[in-house]
């Protein structure tokens, strides 16, 4: 099996940080291709940049050309999602979705914590537009810009930590998602912090999409998901390709 994990941004060393973490909780046999989009932000910390992504992402796994039986969405919160399930035949993953569906697996009442403020809004309206709403206790910022989960660790992993508390005894979340793509890898400290199961996004979406194409099932082409009909485009689509930072199998 072949998953495609695409990052949002264009920061190389994060894909391959997503990368290494989706193999990480990859079965024997699954094979992660981890992609950085051609063009877009540095990182994505609003509507403008969620937008730019969600085309770059689309054309990312449009330009790859070997064969794949899933892709995961790696941007939390970010738009994009609907675009590939019209394109593709095969099984589409979010990662903000997979991490809050498993978390109501696992409690009564979930929270998120994200990077910046401005991107809550941006989580709340992805829940909500997902019907995964009504059970998030809360979406917390923890001030930190995305690159700063890699200039600072230490920090960052202070900040995620002491957010993740306040929403424990504060919301009364009963669960955590980490809520950003480039939060994988620190699910065991903010238990240990928490005392309650954590989610990373990415881990949980490869155990999603791996589930849905053991099963046999991929998205549905009735109605909303249907192949976009056969029109012209004005310069459209553009001739980009898409990065590959590296393969691994688990």
């Amino acid at each position: 099996m072949r998953l495609l994990v695409v990052n949002v941004n264009t920061t190389e060393s994060m894909t391959q940080t997503i990368g290494a973490r989706a193999a990480a909780a990859a079965a024997t046999g699954t094979e992660i291709v981890p992609l950085t989009p051609a063009f877009g932000a540095e990182s994505v910390e609003g509507n403008y940049e969620s937008h730019l992504a969600a085309i770059a992402v689309m054309e990312a796994v449009r330009a790859y050309q070997g064969p794949y039986d899933a892709v995961i969405q790696a941007g939390y919160g970010e738009h994009g999602r609907e675009g590939l399930q019209e394109l593709l035949d095969v099984p589409v993953v979010d990662i903000t979705e997979a991490a809050a569906s498993t978390a109501q697996f696992l409690g009564r009442s979930y929270s998120v914590v994200t990077t910046l403020d401005r991107a809550v809004p941006l989580i709340e309206d992805r829940l909500a537009l997902a019907g995964l709403a009504a059970r998030c206790a809360s979406v917390r910022a923890s001030g930190l810009a995305v690159l700063d989960l890699e200039r600072d660790p230490a920090a960052a992993v202070e900040a995620i930590t002491e957010e993740a508390v306040r929403a424990v005894e504060q919301d009364r979340a009963e669960v955590v998602c980490l809520g950003c793509g480039g939060m994988s890898g620190l699910a065991e400290r903010v238990v240990a912090r928490t005392g309650v199961p954590v989610v990373d996004g990415v881990a949980a979406a490869v155990t999603v999409a791996e589930s849905l194409v053991r099963l046999g099932l991929t998205t549905s082409k009735v109605r909303t998901y249907a192949p976009p009909r056969p029109k012209q485009f004005r310069s459209w689509p553009p001739p980009v390709a898409a990065a590959v930072t590296g393969a691994g199998t688990s």
